[in-house]
């Protein structure tokens, strides 16, 4: 079959050479347009090493764009990290159109923060989802799907490259297969269980002391590492990313330090204590030990975060 991988990062440079290692047809590869001051896309450098021909099309609405992907003929376009809009004319021009990652289980967590929210939700599975795009928000019909746990002490970032990143390379070369040998299903999404949320940004990430501690945690390890928990002391952000839960009923009042060790420190919230480990300070630039920032600043038990 002669492929399009369209995508970008370090999802799509995998996607790309796991084709290539069984030895599949990959007649292009279409990344984002490079950026002033910013690193060669990792797909782009790939493709290059390969000596596969690139384009970084502005938009997929172009007629040369759309006159360049029908002469290479491709029988399938496989989208594996793409933040550009693709027009239904392009993505048809493959003999079976084109199939779309998406790191959920659609329906649930349509949206570009679909890691996130299921772990600040609390939720215990997620998945991935290869699905046929349409002008909708994730809302094409479904080729398959595989599930994940998310464990009680996972995090974004363990869910994503030790879980969702490597099973979404095998499912991409699957669904090659699924294409190659007539057994590419389309079963339509239920779209009365569908749930949408947009970026989990910034504002999202601020922690409220008052909740309880099972939703804080789940709030830090949702946003670990990006775009980053926080709080404030002194006026300062305080950013928290690698803690512990302690359900114990715990004491002092929500926000207080109840707790300082050479290695971490601890802070209430109702139902028990956050036990913090690492953490960036606003002015500081990088992350460091939760013991080490505490000896720094002279954190001291009674001391309230909000």
């Amino acid at each position: 079959m002669r492929l399009i991988v369209m995508g970008q990062q370090a999802f799509g440079k995998a996607v790309l050479e796991a084709l290539l290692e069984r030895g599949e047809e990959v007649v292009a590869v279409y990344c984002a347009p490079d950026k002033e001051g910013r690193p060669v896309d990792p797909l782009k450098e790939a493709a290059l090493a390969k000596g596969l021909p690139v384009y970084q099309p502005a938009n997929y609405k172009d007629p040369e764009t759309l006159a360049q992907m029908r002469a290479l003929k491709p029988d399938l376009c496989l989208m594996a990290y793409v933040t550009l809009f693709v027009p239904e004319e392009a993505r048809e021009i493959p003999t079976h159109g084109s199939i779309c990652f998406h790191p959920s289980l659609l329906p649930r967590h349509r949206g570009p923060s679909s890691i996130n929210w299921p772990i600040i939700w609390g939720e215990t599975r997620t998945g991935l989802t290869l699905f046929y795009p349409n002008d909708g928000l994730d809302e094409g019909d479904i080729l398959l799907q595989k599930e994940v746990e998310i464990g009680p002490d996972d995090t974004l970032g363990t869910v994503y490259f030790n879980k969702i990143f490597p099973l979404g390379v095998e499912a991409m070369c699957e669904a090659v297969d699924l294409f190659r040998e007539g057994r590419a299903p389309r079963i339509p999404q239920d779209h009365s269980k569908a749930t949408y949320e947009s970026w989990c940004r910034k504002k999202d990430a601020r922690i409220d002391w008052n909740k309880s501690v099972a939703e804080v945690y789940n709030l830090i390890r949702g946003t670990n590492p990006q775009p980053g928990a926080w709080t404030t002391l002194g006026g300062k952000t305080l950013e928290i990313f690698d803690c512990a839960k302690v359900e114990d009923g715990g004491e002092g009042a929500p926000g207080e330090v109840v707790d300082v060790s050479d290695e971490s420190f601890s802070i209430a919230a109702p139902g028990g204590r956050i036990v913090v480990k690492r953490v960036r300070f606003e002015g500081e630039g990088k992350k460091m030990p939760a013991g080490e920032f505490a000896a720094k600043v002279g954190l001291s038990k009674g001391t309230r975060l909000e």
